[in-house]
């Protein structure tokens, strides 16, 4: 017997909501009650529990996805589970595909090294405050950065108080004494050992990286394993990633010859001589690199964070990591499983086209402004009137705010965002910061505009 679902709505989204609905031909039964309110953005849970009189033999109810309140009180009074649908009705068909399968983004296996690369220069406070941050953002190790020909006078005090505050720790350096100190010092890795240098593992407990001897010398760092695999020594093995035009497809195919040959060894990749070397957006570079590493199992990537435009890549990894695992588990491309990566474009940015757009203006009778968007540009309409443009400041003079400065700053701010969602292919929903993914946070982007407009200035919701 298939699952009955009552679904909850307004009056302008109620016939919106049935064409979706059958359109969508879903194998459960379905009931769409109009609960006796206009806009249904504006439901929340309290309402619903003094107007639903009748669930209607459902087994679940659905309500529009910006209702609020508390849903698991009203669920425990009505004996039925609540879930948010979507906030734009349009996404309806993808809502039930994802409920169908769920990604789990709690594992990953690729473990970020997040480096600090002028250590030796920052303060042991800095240190540990910039490792927290790098922790936060998903790191795994804290790599700290020697520099060539400087003094490191307090690398042993960076990390003690790195590992009494609980981090994974790696000295980075191709200096013997920096390593031999480091490694004596707690930490638990060391980049990097060449087959010239693999006595230092001897001297300590930390985990060598290990290299090529001179660039692109396999045969060096072929010997160099089998010395490690001869003492049953822990090693991870990094063939070296080029940049772009300085060997960069040369670099893939060593990590692939490297893979080939060893299946089961630890590899490394410091993605940052792509992301840092590359004057592009990091979120799509890092995405590739993981997706890379998750081909050829390589489980261990060097980051950094030091040009300003790579300033999100760590939390940018960490995100691609978790997505490439669960596409790799579950056999799939990675697609539909977090939009966190889609800083810039949206998967579907228009959700409304321009002739269903002009039949809820025809709708509305009140003098509160919606603002959409849609491939042909901005649309701002109320009970006056439809008007489009794509560029706001044509909009300005058909709106009669001239002698409101509150309203009229408010609707510039959200004209604002629409015209770069249209710009850029992103979704644009009123009254919401725009959502930039994993490459800033958003809880910085969300400003209260509600004391510059009239109550009521909204966006119709499903």
């Amino acid at each position: 017997m298939s699952e009955h679902i009552l679904f909850l709505t307004g009056k302008l989204a109620e016939k919106q909501l049935r064409n979706i609905l059958e359109k969508m031909q879903p194998e459960f039964t379905y009931t769409v009650h109009q609960l006796g309110l206009k806009v249904a953005a504006l439901m929340t849970a309290d309402m619903i529990g003094r107007r639903l009189t009748d669930t209607f033999g459902a087994d679940q109810i659905i309500v529009p996805g910006r209702c609020r309140g508390n849903l698991e009180a009203l669920s425990t009074t009505l004996g039925l589970p609540i879930e948010r649908g979507p906030e734009e009705l349009k996404d309806l068909p993808q809502y039930f595909g994802k409920a169908a399968q769920k990604h789990d983004l709690s594992r990953y296996s690729v473990k970020i090294f997040a480096e600090i690369v002028d250590a030796p220069n920052v303060s042991v406070d800095e240190v540990v405050k910039r490792a927290h941050y790098y922790k936060k953002n998903g790191a795994d190790v804290i790599d700290i950065g020697c520099l060539p020909s400087t003094d490191f006078p307090h690398m042993e005090d960076i990390i003690q108080a790195l590992k009494q505050e609980g981090f994974t720790v790696s000295i980075d350096s191709l200096e013997a004494s920096d390593l031999l100190r480091g490694a004596k010092a707690g930490a638990d890795y060391m980049l990097s050992l060449h087959e010239s240098t693999l006595w230092i593992a001897d001297e300590v407990a930390a985990t060598p990286i290990i290299i090529p001897e001179k660039h692109e010398d396999l045969a060096s760092l072929d010997r160099a394993i089998k010395v490690m695999q001869a003492k049953n020594r822990a090693f991870i093995v990094d063939p070296i990633l080029d940049p772009l035009h300085f060997g960069f497809t040369q670099s893939i195919v060593r990590y692939h010859d490297v893979r080939k040959k060893y299946p089961d060894i630890e590899i490394m990749m410091g993605v940052g001589n792509i992301t840092e070397l590359t004057h592009a957006d990091t979120t799509g570079m890092n995405t590739l690199l993981l997706g890379i590493c998750s081909e050829l199992d390589i489980n261990n990537i060097l980051a950094t964070e030091v040009s300003k435009h790579a300033c999100r890549a760590i939390k940018e990894a960490d995100l691609a990591r978790r997505i490439l695992f669960a596409a790799k588990e579950n056999d799939a491309l990675p697609k539909h499983i977090d939009p966190g990566l889609m800083a810039l474009h949206e998967i579907s940015p228009f959700p409304y086209s321009m002739e269903e757009i002009r039949e809820l203006a025809g709708q509305i009778r009140d003098p509160s402004f919606r603002i959409q968007t849609s491939a042909e540009g901005l649309h701002i309409f109320n009970r006056d009137g439809l008007h489009s443009a794509t560029d706001p400041f044509d909009l300005f003079p058909k709106l009669h705010v001239d002698s409101d400065g509150g309203h009229a700053f408010y609707l510039g701010v959200e004209l604002a965002r629409a015209e770069i969602a249209w710009q850029l292919g992103k979704r644009f929903t009123q009254d919401q910061a725009l959502n930039w993914g994993c490459a800033t946070d958003q809880a910085e982007q969300t400003v209260d505009l509600h004391s510059f407009k009239p109550a009521g200035t909204t966006l119709q919701k499903s």
